[in-house]
């Protein structure tokens, strides 16, 4: 008669990873213990590579018609600067799992930190092409960093996940409203446009410092060659829905993309537009930045709500409209009324966010499935939101003014309380 395990570590069943459905080796998982048992590290992780999740985009949209003005380029050009970013956000996404799969999730994490670095360089060497190559870098770097890191906060935080969505989503709010507000004073300090982007590789370098450790401890016992984890055994009830096929997770994805597509046409071109009608260069920094801070509000509190709610539909109209009034308000009186258009704005796409990742969780029945509406939704998603920089680029050039792209937005946020009616409603995708 075989003798009953002893119970203790080796005898607890291996976990999945929810982001990759795989099962980590049993060395890596005793060493996924030891990084548990060690919270601190972990959590300075999270946090140092949260705030490097939008620096990097946000530093720009200040600098952007000193860097277009160097290199000549047109208003519709000038918008690829933030556009391709976040096409290489979208393009970028799919391969995380599959990058995860093979190396494991500490691995790729680090080895997104290590391009995030790279590309900011890269950024702000000479000619025109390596502004454009850093800026696909910065979006896949990202990328990869969006898409793993809820699933690492619900392998590590199971019973902490809400909270520490909320740290790391703040955190990565913090570090756009800093980069925005910094980014005309480190101009000056720093001798132009490119000492003021190149800044943002030190707190990438710092962060990837933080992170090899821990993907030491997480690799090993992985001998060289080997992944660091084995397909997990599933049933084809267990691999999940078919979401392609889901008008939910649908309207959950389209959700998600408009409401970046609004985030990313602000940071490319709020203070362009103070500015264009008059406002320094300093004060719309400062007015984005004030914008960004507030979006903290929105982050925390709405995702609260939300999931204390059966229905967020009420949720998602209401952040739909915060952000429309601001709009309307820029139409009207775009510098007279600045700081509380930017106050809506910046609520309501803090809400927006929040809300579009609660309802990954929310509109699912379990962790896997939910990692993979995450994919899904940003995959597509910021796909979708890379047209908004590039199409209102092109329709203010092509009107000479901002009215005509400022209406465009206001369609876009009635279609997104329209997505918000359908995600919200208090259903789960099912097979």
């Amino acid at each position: 008669m075989p003798r009953p395990h002893a119970p203790g570590p080796e005898a607890e069943p291996l976990p999945v990873d929810a982001e990759t459905d795989l099962r980590p080796t049993r060395e890596v998982a005793a060493a996924r213990r030891t990084l548990r048992a060690h919270p601190a590290l972990l959590l300075i992780g999270i946090v140092l590579a949260s705030l490097n999740m939008r620096a990097a985009l946000a530093g720009v949209s200040p600098l952007l018609g000193e860097i277009s003005g160097h290199f000549g380029l047109s208003a519709t050009a000038g918008s690829l600067v933030t556009t391709i970013p976040l096409i290489f956000m979208g393009l970028a996404s799919p391969f995380a799992p599959r990058l995860a799969r093979r190396w494991g999730t500490e691995a790729v994490l680090l080895g997104a930190l290590v391009l995030l670095f790279g590309g900011v360089l890269l950024r702000v060497a000479s000619p025109v092409t390596a502004l454009f190559a850093g800026g696909a870098l910065v979006g896949s770097g990202i990328a990869f960093l969006n898409v793993l890191m809820p699933g690492l906060v619900k392998r590590d935080f199971p019973h902490r996940a809400a909270g520490m969505t909320a740290l790391y989503t703040t955190s990565m709010i913090a570090g756009a409203t800093v980069s925005a507000a910094s980014a005309v004073p480190l101009e000056d300090a720093l001798g132009g446009w490119r000492g003021s982007l190149a800044f943002w590789a030190l707190p990438a370098a710092v962060a990837t410092l933080v992170w090899i450790p821990q993907t030491v401890l997480a690799r090993r016992g992985t001998h060289h060659g080997e992944p660091a984890a084995t397909p997990a055994r599933t049933t084809p009830a267990a691999a999940g829905p078919r979401l392609s096929r889901s008008p939910l997770a649908w309207q959950v994805t389209l959700f998600m993309g408009l409401q970046s597509l609004i985030a990313y046409v602000c940071v490319a071109w709020m203070p362009t537009i103070f500015t264009d009608h008059g406002m320094s260069k300093s004060t719309a920094g400062l007015v984005f930045a004030f914008s960004n801070m507030l979006q903290m509000v929105g982050s925390f509190v709405v995702p609260t709500l939300a999931g204390r709610m059966r229905s967020q539909r009420s949720l998602a109209v209401a952040v739909a409209a915060l952000m429309a009034s601001g709009i309307a308000g820029m139409l009207v009186a775009p510098v007279a009324g600045a700081w509380v258009w930017a106050a809506l704005i910046g609520v309501g796409q803090g809400g927006a966010v929040g809300l579009a990742l609660t309802m990954m969780v929310l509109r699912t029945g379990d962790a896997h499935t939910s990692a993979r509406l995450s994919g899904m939704a940003q995959t597509w998603g910021y796909l979708l939101a890379a047209a908004g920089p590039l199409v209102l680029g092109a329709v203010h050039q092509a009107t000479g003014g901002w009215t005509v792209p400022l209406t465009l937005m206001l369609t876009v946020c009635g279609a997104l309380a329209v997505l918000g009616l359908g995600a919200g409603r208090d259903r789960k995708i099912r097979s």
